[in-house]
């Protein structure tokens, strides 16, 4: 099991991110939020197994038809065990 920090950067808003991302952590049985940010980018926390997370993070640097990814940065976090996919 593995935890990471997700940022995307890009046209990411109003493109419907979060449900794409929602959809394919469940999927994946990956654990986690979604979340919109500030300066236009989309936060994710995702846990689950690292071979899953991989998939997830391939799906999210492409992300929904409408979406335009410009970058995506990943970092490792302390495991939380936490259960479901939200939309915060």
């Amino acid at each position: 099991m593995k935890r990471l920090k997700i940022n995307v950067y890009g046209i990411v808003q109003g493109v419907g991110f979060r449900f794409f991302a929602q959809n394919n952590a469940r999927k994946l049985g990956i654990s986690g939020f979604v979340k919109n940010m500030p300066d236009g980018s989309v936060y994710i926390e995702g846990e689950g197994e690292e071979s899953n997370l991989q998939e997830f993070v391939s799906k999210c640097s492409k992300g929904p038809s409408a979406a335009l990814v410009e970058n995506i940065n990943t970092e490792e976090a302390e495991l939380e065990n936490s259960e479901g996919f939200s939309i915060l």
